[in-house]
């Protein structure tokens, strides 16, 4: 978890980047508000570069009528 978002693992050895604008439909001030180190979260595939860092949402698996979905 860092202050930009977390990095998540969707296979072993495979991590993509879940960026904090990404974490929920509303302004995340605190990852940590959301997110453990440990966690298991579903996050859908964005986009993968050409170098192979991959780019990861959760917002399909947040409602956005519900608000925050932290902690």
């Amino acid at each position: 978890i860092r202050d930009f978002g977390a990095f998540v693992e969707i296979m072993p050895e495979k991590t993509g980047l879940l960026h904090v604008s990404e974490i929920d439909h509303d302004y995340v001030e605190n990852v940590e508000d959301y997110l453990e180190v440990g966690d298991k979260v579903k996050v859908h595939l964005l986009e993968i570069h050409d170098d192979g860092k991959m780019r990861l949402t959760r917002k399909p698996f947040v409602s956005e009528e519900n608000g925050k979905q932290g902690r």
